[in-house]
């Protein structure tokens, strides 16, 4: 069996780690009667199926492909560690579990996590024994709840316009970690390219009575620090200078030292506790000297006016659904969009795999992050929203390729946001909440319309027709080509702001448009407009684009999409990721806007 081997983690890497995938026992639990009848034990018979993790049972590669719902499930799998890791502490990971999984370790209960999106751990030493350990883990993923964030996920058994199949259980890696008592906790890197700066924020655990840490930090081979630092307290942080005041390392020449789609430059750290000079804790890592900000309505990358080309990627896999069937397709995905011509994507409605990302580190390519939506508004929907934001910051701070967070879309989640004050107060709450735990980059409040306060406006306008309807071809044209055309639209029947928020003078950037679709295979589906043959794809593309390009108001897109998804036909490439044309003819169009200032 083939599953996923790759390192699962890798912006931090360490030694001594073990991958879990693959086949593990499974049961569906339909009757809710595996904690009352204990499946967690090691002799329970109620696992009746195998599954390949880390795919859902949805999927083709879970072995199962079963897209009813089943809201309660079990997992079971033995384990055994090396010999040399009984000096450590041993660390249970999950990638992301949807939704809520309850984790027991040789029939002893060891934690619970809520959240579909991100990742969680468990130190599992004191459950372990000797020989082979058993790992039982429950899930539940409530099918029709609108309160959760699903995201696509939808809510009826059978995928529909832009709702897909669900996810249910874990979906990505599972895997061990052996580590030293005396390790690093947290590591956090903040590069300020003005001052030719990183700030480096790190916690140490265990004694520290005669604890030092190393720093080595190198850029294409060439060491640029190194620094030992005597710790006294468990939170420490630390600046280094890297450019050391030369003109080349800053941007001047090209991108220098720094990071950018066309020259992703990464600065590689070695990380080392040491406890009287002996190694304890070893870390590999990395990051990219990057800022991007808003200002004079333009958005700068490294201080300089960058016009982003994205495209709207939903991550999504015919035989895989949200979990890419190898690291290699992510990669591709990447691959593709830099290839069509493409400098980045906005990671629709879906919290990606920590190996996307760091591919796009790179590959240099820009991503807009984005979680998963509840719905439906209700306080326990902000609640959960809320508290895997928090997660996702955490985990991703630390890739140069995410430039924007957008945390709510289309006011999925907030209905009423128009003009419900207690709706608007939750996407200002999201929007301050991620500045306050990321005041590096910018934040989208509603991507879409009825923004509130937000650092870009960001616009979704589908209203380009088809080519032979030139009237309202116009009209699309008219709208996009000044400020006030663009605030006064009202696509979709919506306004651009919520009432009481105004434009404060933002970058506008079209976010959502196009959605051409094009049937080269045997399944129905939809677009937003329609085509016959390759030809017309790319002469549709263009005129659509023309409209973008012609607009004195725009800094940017964000296309629609990169790929067909199940009865949307409306992708660059097919589900199966094949080209519905001539991919140089796409980038051709996309390359016709050349800002001069860029």
């Amino acid at each position: 069996m083939v599953y996923r081997q790759e390192y699962p983690r890798p912006q931090w890497v360490r030694k001594e780690w073990q991958n879990l995938n693959g086949e593990w026992d499974f049961a569906f639990d339909d009757g809710n009667e595996g904690t009352k009848q204990k499946w967690f034990l090691t002799d329970s018979t109620a696992f009746d199926k195998k599954i390949n993790v880390p795919f859902a049972y949805q999927t083709q590669q879970s072995g199962i492909s079963d897209p009813t719902f089943h809201d309660l499930v079990w997992y079971k799998r033995e384990f055994t560690v090396p010999e040399n890791w009984s000096d450590k502490r041993i660390i249970l990971h999950f990638g992301a579990v949807d939704y809520r999984a309850w984790v027991y370790i040789n029939e002893e209960f060891v934690g619970f996590h809520e959240g579909g999106n991100t990742n969680f751990s468990f130190d599992i030493t004191e459950q372990m024994t000797n020989g082979t350990q058993t790992l039982v883990v429950k899930v539940e993923d409530p099918s029709t709840d609108e309160t959760i964030p699903r995201g696509k996920q939808y809510w009826i058994e059978e995928s529909d316009a832009i709702w897909y199949t669900r996810t249910t259980g874990i979906w990505q890696t599972v895997w061990l970690e052996a580590i030293d008592p005396h390790h690093i906790a947290k590591l956090r890197f903040t590069p300020d390219v003005d001052r030719g700066e990183v700030s480096v924020e790190f916690e140490v655990n265990g004694d520290l009575s005669e604890v030092d840490v190393q720093f080595v930090i190198s850029f294409k081979g060439e060491r640029v620090v190194k620094d030992t630092i005597a710790v006294q307290e468990p939170y420490n942080r630390r600046t280094f200078n890297l450019y050391n005041h030369k003109i080349f390392r800053t941007g001047f020449h090209h991108d220098g030292w720094n990071w950018t789609p066309e020259n992703p430059n990464l600065f590689d750290v070695t990380i080392k506790v040491l406890e009287k000079e002996k190694v304890k804790d070893e870390i590999e890592s990395y990051f990219g000297m990057r800022k991007i900000h808003a200002e004079n309505g333009m958005i700068y990358l490294n201080n300089r006016p960058y016009y982003q080309k994205l495209v709207l990627d939903q991550g999504y896999w015919p035989e895989g659904l949200l979990t890419a069937p190898s690291d290699e397709d992510l990669k591709k995905d990447i691959i593709l969009s830099k290839q069509l011509g493409f400098n980045g994507c906005r990671k629709h409605q879906k919290v990606e795999d920590p190996r996307f990302l760091y591919w796009a580190d790179q590959l240099g390519y820009l991503v807009w992050g984005e979680c998963a939506a509840s719905p439906s508004f209700s306080e326990d929907a902000a609640a959960r929203l809320t508290k895997e934001w928090i997660e996702i910051i955490e985990r991703d701070y630390n890739h140069p390729s995410v430039v924007a967070w957008v945390p709510l879309n289309e006011s999925w989640g907030i209905p009423n946001v128009r003009d419900n004050r207690q709706q608007q107060h939750h996407s200002l709450a999201m929007y301050h909440l991620i500045h306050s735990l990321d005041p590096t980059r910018l934040v989208v409040s509603n991507d879409g319309w009825e923004l509130t306060k937000t650092d870009i406006c960001a616009v979704h306008n589908y209203n380009h027709g088809n080519k032979n309807e030139t009237i309202k071809y116009e009209k699309y044209k008219e709208d996009l080509e000044s400020v006030e055309g663009i605030l006064t639209s009202q696509p979709a029947r919506r306004s651009i702001y919520a009432n009481g928020f105004t434009y404060e003078g933002e970058p506008i950037l079209l976010t959502e448009f196009g959605g051409i679709g094009f049937k080269t295979g045997e399944d129905a589906g939809w677009g937003y407009t329609s085509v016959n043959n390759a030809e017309d794809f790319v002469e549709d593309y263009k005129r659509i684009m023309k409209a973008v390009y012609s607009s004195k108001a725009l800094f940017g897109f964000c296309y629609t999409q990169l790929t067909d998804v199940e009865q949307e036909i409306n992708g660059l490439l097919t589900y199966d990721r094949k080209p519905k044309c001539e991919v140089e003819k796409i980038k051709e169009i996309n390359d016709m806007w050349h800002p001069g200032v860029i």
